[in-house]
This record gives C-alpha cells, structure tokens and sequence, in this order.
C-alpha cells in the first residue's frame, strides 16, 4: 500500500479530538478545579491529573477493586466511571480515610492483623471496608443476609461484602480478621 493511503487510512481511524470540559471534584474535602476530556476514567483523574496514587490501578476492568474509591460513602470502581460524571460529588480516596499519626480504625486493624502483603490491593480494601461498616450500620442487606433485620455479621457477610476487593498475594485470613476489628471499634 503507498504511504499515502497509509497515511489517510490512520487519519481515518484516529479518534476524533474531544474538547476538554471544567470540572470540580471534591476529594478528600477539598476542590479541585480540572480541564479533562469527557473519556477520563476517574482513576486516570485522580493519579494522572492529581496525583494521588494511593488508589491503584490493577484490571482496568473493575474486577479487582484496587481502584475502588468511595463516592458520596458509596464504594465504587473507579476505573469504570468517567471523571465528569462527579463534578461536585464528595470523593474519598484512601489518602483521605485517616490522617497523618491518627489512622482510621480500619487502618489500624489492617495493620495489626497483618491485612497485606504486598500491599497493592490494600487502599480499594480499606475503601471498601468502610464502606462495608457504613452498610452494616445502615442495616443494608446483601445477598447472604435474606432479609434479615437486624444484619446478622459473620464471616459469611464479610466475605460477600468484600468479593469485589481482590488480594492476589491471598491475605483473605488476616483481612476478614482485620474487618472483624473494625466492626468492634
């Protein structure tokens, strides 16, 4: 093929440019004004645009949970949204669970229970997990509940809860362990 058919055929299948649009997200209690293309995934915001990595980057596929980040106390993939679709919504990453010398409850229990290894699926795990208390407290059902009221917690329930968060170094023990802390702190 000559070049120049090459050349009008890569045109051709380029993606057309998209116009960045303004957005404000508010992460961790603070505004952050951003230009993005309506295209960015959230993940992509956060770490690519704000720089705040804690929230990993694992599938890209929103089976591992590694990106799950909480939205409005609602735990989500962030790999699977776009970043416009949360202008103005209350974002917390895993930088924002704890502070600096005064770690969230769930963090301490992930840390004396050892609910790591090497540590990559750690920050979507303990989104999630506060998440989980959150739903407990609501008294919210999940499919090992059956409707019952008040929510019976087991190890069952934890495990249902946390079957999206995925821990690839297999620390499952030390995090359900870890979880039951929490829930008693």
């Amino acid at each position: 093929m000559p070049d120049d058919d090459q050349t009008s055929m890569a045109h051709a299948m380029a993606p057309p440019h998209v116009p960045a649009l303004p957005l404000t997200l508010r992460i961790n209690g603070s505004d952050h004004q951003l230009m993005v293309e309506p295209r960015v995934s959230l993940l992509d915001a956060l770490r690519e645009r704000l720089h705040l990595t804690g929230t990993k980057k694992g599938c890209d596929r929103g089976q591992c949970g590694a990106c799950t980040v909480l939205v409005d106390g609602q735990r989500i993939n962030s790999c699977l949204t776009l970043a416009v679709m949360h202008d103005g919504r209350e974002i917390t990453t895993v930088e924002g669970i704890g502070q600096e010398g005064a770690p969230h409850p769930v963090q301490t229990a992930f840390m004396d229970h050892d609910g790591f290894q090497c540590g990559y699926c750690t920050p979507g795990q303990i989104c999630s997990t506060v998440a989980l208390l959150r739903e407990l407290a609501e008294g919210q059902a999940s499919s090992v509940t059956q409707g019952e009221r008040p929510v019976a917690f087991s190890e069952d329930e934890i495990r249902e809860r946390m079957s999206g968060n995925l821990c690839r170094c297999g620390a499952y023990q030390n995090i359900v362990a870890a979880i039951r802390t929490a829930v008693g702190a």
